[in-house]
């Protein structure tokens, strides 16, 4: 009696080693590196389904998948380490690319809060547009890059939405001017457009255009089926 107790506490003591060597589980959410065309990834990088997303964010329908997907992404998918998640820009205006210098600058590992600070509130911002001027529009038209995205920025109050990222209005005028965001962002969309990317939300996986797939559910089913 007295062996087969010392011999399940020793059982219990190898259980207990073997836990605590165990490596700790990466916080995929938490894990961010760099895609295709300076894009950022969310995930483990060598997941099984990669899944790159090329929106707008000026685009409705990007707002709703953003809406509809990111939940069952973020609490799902990406933290098993099944799935990892680009964002890649499409670019159809100036208030895209404004929003594409912010989101794209700073910290890479912040590069999806701020993502979905701007995809989470484009009801919000883009409600503005019918209240602006012809005088106001114009100036996103002329004069310097930078002094465009800066009007565009002050129009749809994004200083204040950076702000919340810890951003500072010099902060803000600086990422409006880096270049080398600029060629990246600018990159980006003309990479979608070679791969016959014409409408946003578009979406490829494990590098394979999807073919009229515009939607969460009728993406989910083809992420399911290579799980």
């Amino acid at each position: 009696m007295i062996q087969r107790t010392i011999r399940i506490f020793a059982a219990m003591a190898l259980a207990a080693i073997s836990v605590a060597a165990s490596p700790p589980h990466p916080n995929w959410n938490a894990t961010v590196s760099t895609g295709p065309q300076g894009a950022f990834t969310l995930g483990n990088p060598d997941a099984k389904v990669k899944l790159t997303e090329y929106v707008s964010y000026t685009c409705s329908h990007c707002a709703d998948f953003h809406k509809q997907a990111d939940t069952a992404l973020r609490l799902t998918y990406v933290p098993q380490g099944k799935v990892s998640v680009t964002v890649q820009q499409m670019l159809r205006n100036p208030i895209d690319l404004t929003i594409a210098m912010l989101t794209n600058c700073g910290d890479p590992k912040q590069f999806f809060a701020r993502h979905n600070a701007f995809m989470g509130s484009q009801d919000q911002w883009l409600g503005k547009m019918d209240g602006f001027t012809k005088a106001q529009t114009a100036r996103w038209a002329t004069g310097p890059v930078p002094t465009r995205l800066r009007a565009i920025a002050s129009d749809f109050d994004f200083y204040t939405i950076m702000a919340h990222r810890g951003f500072s209005r010099p902060q803000v005028d600086q990422c409006l001017g880096d270049a080398a965001v600029l060629k990246r962002v600018e990159g980006q969309t003309t990479a979608a457009v070679a791969l016959g990317i014409d409408s946003t939300p578009s979406f490829a996986l494990d590098g394979q255009v999807l073919a009229g797939t515009h939607e969460w559910k009728l993406l989910l089913p083809q992420i399911e089926a290579k799980l």
